[in-house]
């Protein structure tokens, strides 16, 4: 293709959605969910397929030498297909937002007035790696009434096209237009850039992925974005904490899944109990594989051997490993836990691990994220443990959602005025 007929191509697809969102406005919540029931059903049935496209990308993602967590987020197998149809059937039994409303009310001169919830449109999804977002997406946008334009990375082409083709196949017995649910065409940069500029006939982007892929979004794009974040995640277990339940936590945050997002990459102790909680950390974390990137303070610590220990520098303090990797230091207070914390989040998800309710406020007010734990782990920010079925991602910034995101925060809003011959004077 030359580059003119790639952006044709993808403003095409674009345009298909523009009328299959004018269609998908119209329909009732069980017609949506005919058409989700339809899909979990043709995904399961279809498993052989998906596993075999799966495996080709997975197999030369390991041969260009992709980090294991990255291979991680990009395998399916059976039982996470499995786990992907039933969050689809959790979507399907979910309420439909679509004409909710928000508020309601009359004024003086006897306008009645309501705030209902209205699909967005097109939203186009540009995200990294991971296939399950892809059923996630189509799902959740199906369901609010939107169409999607998906654009994953080239890792999971073809994963995704089998995904997308079983998808659209499964709607043609419903009420559901195919385009509801379409890919974007092209594994280069340009077609993310002609994704991004397509104002007019996509609504709003939403980007899942590395720092590095937001950033490009959030820059380049001329549709509105709502960004999701990288989650540089802190557990800080206070002076007051029970010490069984931080080290559960601490361990469940860091080693549960260490390819997502929600996974903890810093601790902070306090100092008061630092001699009864770190060596029982440290040795949970040895047990594990963890390696800790420890200040001067945790290093007076590690004496037993085989603790992987390195010195704590800027960038560790920063990063987002994906990895058996967390950063580690003892505080004085609760104070210099939330400076420390104010000046290395990602505004993605805090924890705090403590009994006394003072302290747990002190917290709530100092840190500035998306989500805050009290006595449980970071990996709980998530759109499904939120009882939202999927999520759509996990957005850091203040508008026009923040925090994990599911159908609600996939609409906008409608003023619907009804009156009785009133004008103004």
């Amino acid at each position: 293709m030359t580059g003119d007929a790639d952006r044709d191509a993808v403003l095409d697809v674009a345009r298909q959605g523009q009328q299959a969102a004018i269609v998908l406005r119209t329909l009732t919540r069980q017609q949506k969910d005919r058409a989700l029931h339809a899909i979990a059903d043709a995904l399961l049935a279809s498993t052989d397929q998906i596993v075999v496209a799966n495996h080709s990308d997975v197999a030369a993602a390991a041969a260009a030498g992709t980090d294991p967590a990255i291979i991680d987020r990009l395998t399916l197998n059976r039982d996470r297909l499995v786990a992907i149809a039933d969050a689809v059937r959790d979507v399907a039994a979910l309420t439909d937002p679509v004409g909710e409303v928000v508020r309601g009310y009359s004024v003086p001169n006897g306008l009645d007035i309501r705030q209902v919830r209205v699909p967005m449109g097109v939203v186009g999804m540009i995200y990294e790696a991971r296939p399950n977002v892809t059923v996630d997406a189509a799902a959740l946008c199906l369901k609010s009434g939107n169409a999607v334009l998906l654009r994953g990375s080239s890792s999971a082409h073809r994963t995704n096209q089998v995904l997308v083709d079983v998808m659209r196949s499964a709607l043609d017995a419903t009420d559901v237009p195919a385009d509801a649910i379409n890919l974007v065409p092209g594994t280069s940069h340009d077609s993310v850039k002609y994704l991004m500029t397509a104002r007019g006939l996509v609504d709003v982007l939403i980007p899942r992925g590395g720092a590095g892929l937001i950033a490009s979004v959030v820059e380049g794009s001329t549709v509105p974005v709502i960004e999701t974040g990288v989650g540089n995640c802190h557990v800080y277990i206070d002076e007051h904490a029970d010490l069984d339940k931080a080290v559960a936590i601490l361990v469940n945050a860091k080693t549960q899944r260490v390819s997502v997002c929600n996974t903890a990459e810093t601790f902070l102790v306090h100092a008061a109990i630092a001699d009864a909680f770190v060596p029982r950390a440290l040795a949970e974390l040895k047990e594990r594989g963890v390696t800790i990137h420890g200040d001067a303070r945790i290093a007076a610590y590690v004496t037993a051997a085989g603790i992987n220990f390195m010195p704590v520098t800027d960038e560790d303090w920063a990063a987002e490993y994906y990895s058996l990797d967390i950063a580690a230091g003892i505080v004085d207070s609760l104070d210099d836990a939330v400076r420390h914390i104010r000046q290395w989040s990602s505004g993605h998800t805090e924890a705090i691990v403590s009994d006394s309710a003072t302290a747990i406020q002190q917290f709530i007010g100092g840190v500035d994220c998306a989500a805050i734990m009290i006595n449980a782990s970071t990996r709980f920010t998530d759109g499904a443990e939120f009882g939202f079925g999927a999520e759509i991602g996990i957005s850091t910034q203040k508008l026009h959602a923040r925090g994990p995101m599911g159908l609600s925060e996939l609409t906008s809003t409608t003023y619907i005025v009804t009156g009785d011959g009133q004008i103004r004077g």
